[in-house]
């Protein structure tokens, strides 16, 4: 196990660090200082082939394509303040109403128009002997529109279990919105092809309910017996079909409470490749990269686009600051938000 750095390249004057955390199964995960943001994760097929799983780029100049900028996917952000939409771009608390930056249509998403995937973390720690990093950032008292200065930590893990495990916390001064996610796009198969013929298992009963402009309700509603019910393993492509549109459901983990416990496995027949994802989240945004520009590629050529990479975004609820009762959607003065999520690769 082992941890290198090298020069990415240079942002507002300050230099890019690109971080490659490698464990002893031939597995490896870059992650670049800008964003916190994972760039690159490398796994062995079930033929003990490595190949590239995720959407990103090799050169940090790509990120600031005209062709990215105009899609935005967040390809491996972490995302913050406050992960997907808030109604109205406002919210609000403690008797004072708080707007924010609109960035689809009237709504704002994933923090505003410089969120965290869209800044430079300092990097508090690594070992060249462990594979861990930690980053920190300062979020500013109505930075992007929201209230107090915020602290924040996310500690990357790649461990022999093949477990990349992500830790985040964070204080604040002053009562505030917040949760965090990473952004990571997945194909299991290597981009051999799109994600269709991924199997995907998800084990909650209940989703949100999102209205036209992509918000959520409060509503919450029983997937029971329906064709986007994947508490039984089913094909991506199938549930497609069924639907007429691609996966943006944020299913429900309520039961479990903040404990750790695993929600999901996808697997992908061909390269014999499997994810779990255990958080301690009350839910889970399943995207299947419907918005995604075919535009985009490595520049190894590996093709991104439509239904060429899916999300498993663990967070609190999409605009919960403005649903009540919403579990934990407001981080208080003098508590500490505490949240892990793993992504544990098979072969």
């Amino acid at each position: 196990m082992k941890t290198t750095k090298t020069h990415f390249g240079e942002y507002k004057g300050k230099e890019v660090q690109l971080y490659t955390l490698q464990n002893d199964n031939g597995m490896s995960v870059k992650i670049s200082n800008y964003g916190a943001t994972i760039t690159s994760i490398i796994i062995p097929n079930k033929n003990g082939e490595a190949e590239e799983v995720v959407c990103g780029f090799d050169t940090f100049d790509n990120y600031f394509a005209e062709a990215y900028q105009a899609n935005a996917p967040y390809f491996g952000g972490t995302v913050g303040r406050y992960c997907s939409q808030i109604k109205d771009a406002r919210f609000t608390l403690n008797g004072q109403e708080y707007e924010l930056a609109k960035i689809v249509g009237d709504n704002n998403l994933h923090g505003g128009k410089v969120g965290f995937d869209k800044k430079i973390w300092n990097v508090k720690s690594y070992d060249e002997n462990i594979s861990q990093i930690e980053m920190t950032l300062l979020s500013k008292h109505l930075e992007e529109g929201f209230p107090g200065n915020v602290d924040v930590l996310v500690k990357f893990t790649l461990t022999d279990e093949n477990e990349i495990r992500m830790d985040y916390q964070a204080t604040t001064d002053a009562d505030t919105p917040f949760t965090m996610t990473n952004h990571t796009y997945f194909n299991l198969s290597g981009f051999s092809d799109n994600v269709e013929q991924h199997t995907v298992q998800i084990h909650s009963g209940k989703k949100q309910v999102w209205d036209e402009t992509g918000a959520a309700t409060g509503e919450n509603i029983s997937v029971a017996n329906a064709a986007d019910d994947l508490r039984s393993a089913k094909a991506i492509g199938e549930v497609h079909k069924a639907l007429g549109d691609g996966f943006e459901h944020f299913y429900l983990f309520n039961e479990k409470g903040f404990d750790l416990d695993k929600v999901a496995e996808i697997y992908e027949p061909t390269s014999g490749r499997s994810l779990g994802i255990s958080t301690t989240e009350p839910g889970m945004l399943f995207y299947t990269g419907k918005y995604t520009s075919d535009a985009l590629k490595r520049e190894s050529g590996l093709q991104y686009g439509k239904y060429r990479g899916f999300c498993c975004e663990t967070h609190r609820y999409p605009n919960g600051p403005n649903i009540p009762g919403a579990p934990k959607s407001i981080l208080k003065k003098g508590e500490i938000y505490d949240s892990k999520t793993i992504f544990k690769f098979k072969w």
